[in-house]
């Protein structure tokens, strides 16, 4: 009877303290774990979708689509719901032809209750999927960013991400316009993951469409001639602008080597930048325009206003002579020009004098932003007055010793094309509907000092320095430059050269102003002989483009 009774109290006990562990454990889940389960559950059970707006489409002012939004499928799991992750991963990863490891890596990941299996996945490979009836995985309707003319103005435009946010160009610049806004939807699902209640919902709102002023048909053919310039002379690098005068509009805005921007991930992101924008250069001769201006506006010289010129001149502590050895001649200001005298445009520059010149290369907009509507423009590199030493009175004149960028030279020679008054290059001609512009103009130059500028410059095609410029049926004028890059050990390259030309066409009544760089050009370095051939094909090309009539018919060949 003892025996029994130990017996029973034996079990009591046992039973007691299973009881009492049952009773711990349930309070410690209950008090400790219940934050944790019940969220556990909720993710099992509900879940927030994003409906992605669809990103705005870029035109070019033709109507020609640049980037535009291509319908694609992400597919995405519960993992808490996925009930063989290997088996679930290798079928996926078929499907879709994607690594089956990383499909793995996110479907054994329990901790979370929403991943993504593929961002943008084909839609028709989705499709597959999606009757194969896996639990655990969903599906949403995606916008993929793709870019139809792929290499055309590819540093302009720029791209959008997996996430479709602007990274770079027009995408990253126009992003607030661009990218709308995104409307999501939470849902409750059943223990399939089928939704079945919707707790709450907001729409997107999609983003504007964008129209630029580029012309795709004169962009594509400017990058055509910069590939084959850069072949032809051995050079690194060019650009090209092509700008409309009257209204600031850029037509064309060209760097190559260029890159597919549908393949960004994997091009260099040096290859990427827009340098036309970005990038300064020393100008050169080109910027003898600028000095050459200055004179003429303050009255002190005239265009038939002769000097008496050396070959070389003493500037402070240096010796500067002119490109071409030659006697000691006399020339006009017409003809300092157009044969691109650096010691002619040192005297002119010495007559009108440091405090002077300083403020003309400010009035034209060096060394300030132009506000093109681009992201990552630099102001460039001029020296202010009180730095200057006694030699830079001989320096900048002729366009050395001080750093611009291509699209501050265009906007200059705009001035002078458009009777003297300055306006904003831009690229975006319309935000949905509403047009954009240049705003209002800032007059630089009387309108008789810009003709007279213009009919230097041609000088310059028709008898100097840019006759390889000339367009058949239309008078052109622009000017030459040939410039040594800086020296990274100091001083200035005797290998390394940026030859360029600006030309404005046609001259009698500006329609065009085209520029080209060529950077580090190895057959030869002159602006002359390197940029203004590759102006001549750019130009020949638009005028006929854009049905321009001849303002020269006499200087087309004979039928």
């Amino acid at each position: 009877m003892k025996h029994s009774n130990r017996r029973i109290r034996l079990v009591l006990a046992v039973f007691a303290f299973a009881f009492a562990a049952m009773f711990v454990r349930a309070a410690w889940l209950q008090g400790v774990k219940a934050g944790s389960y019940e969220a556990l559950a909720s993710g099992q059970h509900k879940a927030t979708i994003v409906d992605h707006a669809s990103r705005g489409t870029i035109f070019d002012r033709t109507g020609v689509q640049l980037a535009i939004g291509r319908q694609a499928t992400t597919v995405y799991a519960n993992p808490r719901q996925i009930q063989n992750p290997q088996a679930t991963a290798e079928l996926v990863a078929r499907v879709l032809r994607i690594d089956p490891e990383e499909v793995l890596a996110e479907l054994s990941d329990r901790s979370h209750g929403f991943v993504y299996v593929a961002r943008k996945a084909d839609p028709e490979r989705v499709k597959i999927l999606k009757e194969k009836g896996i639990v655990g995985l969903g599906y949403t309707d995606e916008e993929q960013r793709v870019y139809p003319l792929g290499h055309v103005a590819s540093q302009v435009v720029g791209y959008a991400g997996t996430d479709n946010h602007g990274l770079a160009g027009l995408e990253l610049g126009l992003e607030g316009v661009l990218s709308g806004h995104d409307g999501s939807e939470t849902v409750i699902r059943d223990p399939s993951g089928q939704a079945i209640d919707v707790l709450k919902s907001s729409s997107a709102r999609e983003g504007q469409s964008v129209t630029l002023t580029l012309d795709h048909t004169i962009q594509a053919q400017a990058e055509a001639v910069l590939r084959k310039t850069i072949d032809q002379w051995d050079a690194k690098a060019a650009s090209a602008i092509v700008l409309d005068p009257r209204t600031g509009g850029i037509l064309a805005m060209a760097v190559e080597r260029g890159y597919d921007a549908n393949l960004f991930p994997i091009v260099p992101k040096d290859r990427q930048r827009n340098r036309t924008v970005t990038d300064t250069y020393e100008p050169g001769s080109t910027f003898k325009v600028v000095t050459v201006s200055a004179v003429l506006s303050e009255h002190l010289v005239t265009q038939n206003t002769a000097f008496t010129l050396p070959y070389s001149i003493h500037v402070a502590d240096r010796v500067i002579k002119d490109a071409h050895p030659r006697g000691t001649e006399r020339l006009t200001v017409d003809q300092i020009l157009s044969q691109s005298s650096n010691v002619g445009t040192i005297t002119l520059a010495e007559k009108l004098g440091a405090t002077k010149l300083s403020q003309w290369i400010s009035r034209f907009g060096f060394g300030h932003l132009t506000g093109i509507d681009f992201p990552g423009e630099t102001p460039g590199i001029v020296p202010p007055l009180a730095k200057w030493s006694g030699s830079t009175i001989g320096t900048l004149p002729i366009g050395h010793g001080i750093a611009i960028t291509p699209v501050q030279m265009a906007a200059a020679y705009g001035t002078v094309a458009n009777d003297g008054v300055w306006l904003r290059p831009h690229l975006v001609d319309r935000l949905g509907s509403k047009r954009e512009g240049a705003g209002a103009g800032r007059r630089i130059l009387t309108p008789g000092v810009s003709r007279q500028v213009l009919r230097m410059m041609e000088d310059v095609v028709i008898e100097g320095t840019g006759q390889e410029a000339k367009v058949p049926g239309y008078k052109v004028a622009g000017k030459t430059g040939t410039a040594a890059k800086p020296d990274p050990s100091g001083g200035y390259s005797t290998s390394r050269y940026i030859a360029s030309f600006v030309g404005i066409v046609p001259a009698t009544s500006p329609r065009l102003v085209i520029l080209v760089t060529v950077d580090e050009p190895a057959a030869a370095i002159w602006g002359g002989v390197v940029a203004a051939p590759a102006f001549q094909q750019i130009a020949g090309f638009d005028l006929q483009y854009l049905e321009i009539p001849p303002d020269d018919p006499s200087s087309l060949p004979p039928q």
